[in-house]
């Protein structure tokens, strides 16, 4: 039997089984009177549940056929048939009174649970699959292909590709680090910072070496280590080393560059922001200018030419000063260039200065004909020269890379661990004598503080070995060789390998370094550099009361150790020129 709801949209199913009509409804096709009603709805009340039951047990023999029949007879989202279905032909026959039977089971939501479920597993078939990609040119696809990109289609997805790359440090250690071909400088010196448990103060860097040109230089942060390396030449390296001077335009602009070296193409009001903005604005045209020794090309000869460096690239006067067009000869472009400082630019090249740079195209690996050499008078007019070259090709980029630490370190949380280093003047002097603490700002009493806590610390040394304190070493002998734990200490090197460690990690005020005095067995030497120039301190010791004390001034001002020296100059400036700010580190990777 047909159900007679079928037809007005009421169920989704074309045929259930029915039980005989003449055992639901044995009162005919007329209406059932009240008492009827009454007594059918006290058996409904009855087999409800059995009812439901045999409607469920149904239904999952029906929900086959109905998801077999799913293309043909398509569904609504109410579980209806479509309206469009062809009716039966012929005339509409008269629908049978149903029972309440009947109407229960008509009003059961039968439908619903088998569209449920289809919906269940066409949910699950679109996550497992890849969703559909709209193709963004239809114009290239035949006339059978669809609009939409297949899975297949899609190209497959390839891994990151790696590469191996060796790092030396300033010891001759090295470590080998496989990197992605994305990494820039900025990554990797990050990377190796955290496998040698370094201080990560934003001043380390990556330089390109090559031993047999004589040239070095320190990489951009934003350069690509691998893009790099495959301009490099086999006897060429990369080093892990400090560098202080790298952004050091930006700290201090105003006294950076002399005025009679900068001329402006337009009005300048000399305020720090305009300089800046003058250097890394690509509309403005600044012009670094000076005199220059120049090598000619081929030849062992070198000439002092007048030198005017542009955004176009690099010019030397053929006649005296002047700087018309006529006059002006290129001696090197910036475009496919690096500038490089040159390492032995005496020996080598038989520079007439020991403050050598040069202009390297990056095509050349081996060849020296093709570099463009010069040479300054001084240091601060190297390092304005090679400035200058940076600011000029990179500009805006440049000032994006000394940002991001900044930025960085501004985001960090208050509970974090800070990332400067301890020296960069961020100690203070304290007096811990009352109940609270308190800063001294006075210079004279900071000092006369130190020379208290030193002689406390002695005495207390002294009491504690007396008593059997299990020291290794008696105070007298753990005082002249405990500074050898510290990074500042270099130990037993020569005044040129000092200077040499300095200008490699920036020419910046209060760099420095201790060594053993090479003159007197029992000295020390503090090397520090300030306004460019690298000066020497010899560090004597003295006797006094049986003790062993170090002084820089005469013993007017005595240590017990090198330890409390360089911590009391790092808040006093004292006899020194400016305070010990930056300490010249050699790590081993």
């Amino acid at each position: 039997n047909t159900l007679a709801g079928c037809e007005s949209g009421k169920c989704g199913i074309d045929k259930v089984e029915q039980t005989p009509r003449s055992q639901q409804d044995p009162a005919g096709p007329g209406l059932p009177t009240q008492s009827d009603r009454l007594a059918n709805h006290q058996e409904d009340d009855v087999d409800l549940e059995a009812l439901v039951n045999d409607m469920n047990a149904s239904l999952e023999s029906l929900y086959s056929a109905c998801s077999m029949q799913s293309d043909t007879v398509p569904l609504l989202q109410n579980g209806q048939h479509a309206r469009s279905q062809p009716r039966a032909s012929g005339p509409r026959s008269v629908q049978p009174q149903v029972s309440p039977r009947q109407r229960v089971q008509r009003s059961q939501p039968v439908h619903i649970l088998a569209v449920r479920r289809l919906q269940e597993e066409d949910q699950q078939f679109r996550t497992s699959s890849l969703p559909a990609i709209p193709n963004p040119f239809p114009e290239l696809c035949g006339p059978g292909s669809p609009p939409v990109l297949t899975p297949g289609s899609l190209p497959p997805s390839q891994a990151a590709a790696k590469q191996d790359v060796k790092v030396f440090s300033e010891d001759g250690t090295s470590k080998v680090v496989e990197i992605l071909a994305d990494m820039t400088a900025r990554d990797l010196c990050q990377l190796l910072v955290y496998k040698s448990h370094c201080v990560d103060d934003n001043s380390w860097t990556l330089v390109e070496h090559h031993p047999h040109l004589g040239l070095e230089r320190c990489l951009e942060d934003h350069e690509l280590v691998v893009q790099v390396e495959s301009t490099m030449a086999n006897e060429s390296k990369f080093l892990f080393r400090k560098n202080y001077a790298k952004y050091e335009f930006f700290k201090n602009p105003m006294n950076f560059f002399p005025e009679q070296m900068v001329t402006w193409c337009q009005q300048s009001n000399g305020s720090q922001t305009q300089l800046l903005q003058n250097f890394l604005n690509s509309s403005s045209c600044p012009e670094i200018q000076g005199f220059l020794h120049v090598k000619e090309l081929g030849k062992k000869s070198w000439k002092k030419l007048y030198v005017c460096l542009r955004r176009s690239g690099l010019y030397c006067s053929t006649k005296g000063t002047s700087k018309e067009p006529r006059h002006l000869q290129l001696l090197a472009d910036l475009e496919d260039s690096n500038i490089f400082s040159l390492i032995a630019g005496r020996k080598q090249y038989s520079a007439p200065t020991d403050h050598g740079l040069c202009i390297k195209p990056n095509k050349v690996r081996n060849e020296t004909k093709e570099l463009r050499l010069l040479c300054a008078e001084d240091e601060q007019t190297r390092t304005c020269w090679m400035t200058a070259f940076r600011l000029l090709k990179y500009g805006m980029l440049l000032y994006q890379n000394y940002r991001i630490p900044q930025q960085r370190k501004a985001l960090l949380s208050p509970f974090s661990t800070p990332v400067r280093s301890v020296s960069e003047n961020s100690l203070v002097a304290m007096d811990f004598s009352g109940q609270t603490g308190r800063v001294i700002e006075n210079p004279a009493e900071a000092q006369s503080a130190a020379l208290e806590e030193g002689h406390a610390w002695r005495k207390r040394s002294t009491r504690m070995n007396i008593l059997g304190s299990q020291s290794p070493l008696h105070p007298s002998t753990l005082s002249t060789v405990i500074h050898r734990t510290q990074h500042w200490f270099h130990g037993r090197i020569s005044r040129e390998e000092s200077h040499r460690i300095i200008k490699q990690q920036g020419l910046v005020d209060g760099l420095f370094l201790l060594r053993d005095s090479q003159s007197n067995p029992k000295a020390f030497v503090l090397t520090l550099c300030h306004h460019q120039k690298i000066k020497n301190f010899q560090i004597l010791p003295c006797e006094d009361d049986g003790q062993t004390f170090f002084s820089l001034d005469d013993g007017n001002t005595k240590f017990s150790d090198l330890i409390q020296l360089v911590d009391f100059y790092q808040l006093n400036k004292g006899v020194l020129p400016c305070k010990l700010k930056h300490h010249c580190i050699r790590v081993a990777l």
